[in-house]
Order: C-alpha cells, then structure tokens, then sequence
C-alpha cells in the first residue's frame, strides 16, 4: 500500500481545483443550506414583527388545517397527482419516440428545421401559451330561437370551426370544466417534448456505431435495432431522468395552471394544484401555511423517490438513482 496522504499534501496538489468549486459551494450554501432555517415558521404563527424565530409556536396546527378534512385541499392533491402522473407517462414516451425518429432521420436540413419546430415550445412562456390557446378554444355563439340550431357570432376559435365544419357542436371550453385537465396535461407535454428529447438524442450520439453495423450485418431491420439496441441502451437514461420526476410528483406548476386558466372561477377548481390552492389560501392563512405545505411536498416527494429508486434496482439489475 501507498503512503497515506494527509490534508496538506491534497491542498497542495489540487488546491487550485478547491478553489474553483468555493462559488459553486457558496451558491449552494447562501440559497439551499441556509433557508433550510425557515422551515421552522411551519410550525408558527408567522408574523413580520417578530420574524421567523419569534413567532408564536403553534405545532401542527398548520399541517391539520390542510389536511384535517379540507375538501379543496384533497381536491388540489388529487389533480396535481393525476397531471404530473400522465404529465411522467406521456412526458416520458413522447420525448423517446421523437428522439428516436431524430436519430434515424437522414434527411439533414429537414432534420434541422424538426428539431427547431420541436424546441421551440421551451421558450414560450405560460402566458404566452395561455393567449394561443384562448385564440383556439375562444367560442362565442347563441342558440336560435326557431331552429334550436347554435349559430357563432363575433370572433371564434379554430376548434369551435374544425367541430362545426365536421357536423359536431360547438363547445364553450371556457365554461365546461371537464375538459381542462387533459388540456393541460397535453399543453404540459407538448411545451416540454422537444426540450426532453435532446437529453435522449445526446445519449444516442454517444451510443457504438459497430453495434449497429454488426446488426445490420446480422440482417436486423431498422425496428429491431431500435428495439434490440436503441432502447436498452437508453434505459439507464430514462431510469434517471423518470426517478427525478416522481421526486417531484407532488409540486404542481402554478406558472402553466396561472397562465393558461387564470383566475377563472369555473374551471380553476378542475386543474388547482398544490402550488395554486396554496396561493390563493395564503392571503388568509399567512406564510406558516404555506412553509408547511412545501415541507410536506418535499417530504413525500423524498419518500416517493427513495421507493421509486428502491423498486427501480429490484427490476433494473441494481441499477437507480443512487
């Protein structure tokens, strides 16, 4: 065995490398480390006058309220739990598939112009996409009286056309709340598909071309080195990449709940999430409320991680997040 090196001998040889992570540490410590002091106001009465530590201690009085038979409350964990599920499920095929259609097509500038297509819904704020929806799904119309025939009046959207065009009726998707929890679903995967799929095309880009040649060799069609060799090499990147989302399964985008519904009353309470409902409760309830529903979603979303990782090594080969 090596002579064992101490403290000094490491600074003396790699201090240079220390010193670059010190901006990095200092971030992490400033931002993640410290505000971890804050949790205490869960438990309090919160008040600016006597700041975090001199609040009136109240236990768990903030965490009962939300819990404690709160029927908009389950009703904000049941629909953040249904859309971030199908948001993981839809988020993590859609990106798949069209990283593979990338990787397989030939044709190069028509390559270049999808990917853009694909990327460019990232950049798009919540706000934005909220007013190309509204310019769809806008319906304005009235039912004559004779005929019992709705007839549009004044500007509509293209979906209220596309129906009436097809022979369908028209539908007031501002006024229906059934609707809105797949459209938002759907708005979610399509804004972040293109953005996903890059991290998939990065792990292809790095895949052994001679296993594809030696494939094709062997007289495997293109379906079967996709499925024989492209899809189990990315299975380690999509173990990762799914672990991370269930960890955070319980937080909700107010950003896509804010821009896209608003404040509309009709069908906010079809689509409220955590992260809204907490919004909206904390004018009344104060910021121990919400301090201690962001506790119990990172809570559960670590509890919900460390079972993912643990089944994910039970039928992955040992293979997990950690």
């Amino acid at each position: 065995m090596g002579k064992k090196r101490g403290f000094l001998w490491e600074m003396r040889h790699n201090g240079t490398l220390y010193i670059m992570c010190v901006p990095a540490l200092l971030l992490l410590l400033l931002f993640c480390y410290l505000p971890m002091g804050g949790m205490y106001m869960a438990f309090t009465k919160f008040n600016v006058v006597d700041g975090v530590f001199g609040s009136p201690y109240v236990g768990l009085q903030n965490f009962g309220y939300f819990f404690n038979g709160n029927p908009y409350a389950w009703n904000a964990i049941k629909n953040t739990l249904i859309i971030n599920f199908w948001g993981l499920i839809l988020g993590t095929v859609l990106p798949i598939t069209l990283a593979i259609f990338m990787n397989e097509m030939k044709n190069g500038p028509f390559k270049k112009i999808a990917q853009s297509a694909m990327f460019f819904p990232y950049f798009l704020s919540w706000v934005v996409v909220g007013a190309i929806l509204y310019g769809f799904l806008t319906a304005n119309f009235r039912v004559d009286r004779r005929s019992g025939e709705l007839i549009l009046t004044g500007a509509n959207g293209v979906m209220n056309r596309l129906l009436l065009a097809l022979g369908q009726t028209p539908i007031r998707w501002y006024a229906e709340p059934r609707h809105w929890k797949p459209i938002v679903i759907l708005l979610d995967v399509w804004k972040w598909a293109g953005y996903n799929s890059i991290i998939y095309m990065a792990a292809m880009a790095g895949f052994d071309g001679s296993l594809y040649e030696a494939a094709t060799i062997d007289g495997a069609s293109r379906w079967q080195q996709i499925l024989h060799l492209t899809l189990p090499m990315l299975k380690p990147n999509v173990v990762i990449l799914v672990l991370m989302s269930i960890g955070r399964i319980f937080f909700g985008d107010m950003g896509m709940i804010w821009g896209v519904v608003g404040q509309n009353s009709t069908i906010l309470d079809e689509v409220q999430v955590i992260d809204t409902y907490v919004y909206t409760s904390m004018r009344s309830m104060g910021f121990g409320f919400s301090t201690a529903i962001g506790l119990c979603q990172s809570v559960m979303g670590l509890i919900m991680i460390l079972i993912a990782n643990w089944a994910a090594k039970k039928v992955n080969d040992g293979e997990g997040l950690f």
